[in-house]
């Protein structure tokens, strides 16, 4: 049924470069909605990136 795919990167890894190539393709773009959508797209990301990153901290301390 579903098959498992095993990541060779890590996901901040794959964030990384996947808003990394988000802003190289805004950079090509004319300004206009589509840019600033293409651009908006590369942030939340890069915010997707940083919440992992604070999930998996050592520091992270359980609701109380």
């Amino acid at each position: 049924m579903w098959q498992r795919l095993e990541q060779t990167r890590s996901l901040e890894e794959r964030l990384a470069e996947e808003a990394k190539r988000l802003r190289e393709q805004a950079k090509l773009l004319p300004p206009g909605a589509v840019r600033e959508a293409v651009l908006q797209k590369a942030r939340l990301t890069e915010k997707a990136s940083q919440m992992n990153a604070w999930l998996a901290s050592a520091g992270l301390q359980p609701p109380k």
